[in-house]
């Protein structure tokens, strides 16, 4: 699995994908203004993704 840092058209070009193994693409960040500020969420996503619990939003209350 592995981070990419991409560049989009528009008032806010930078964004992050993560990408599996297989090379499909697991997620997409929203798109930043700065490049900094995308490098920084990417950061945030590795150190604290494997401690974030899972809630199953689907379930009926």
């Amino acid at each position: 699995m592995q981070f990419e840092l991409r560049r989009a058209s528009g008032a806010q070009p930078w964004y992050w994908l993560i990408r599996a193994s297989n090379g499909k693409v697991l997620a997409t960040s929203e798109t930043y203004f700065n490049r900094q500020d995308a490098i920084n969420a990417v950061a945030v996503v590795q150190k604290n993704a494997a401690s974030a619990p899972f809630y199953d939003m689907t379930k009926a209350a």
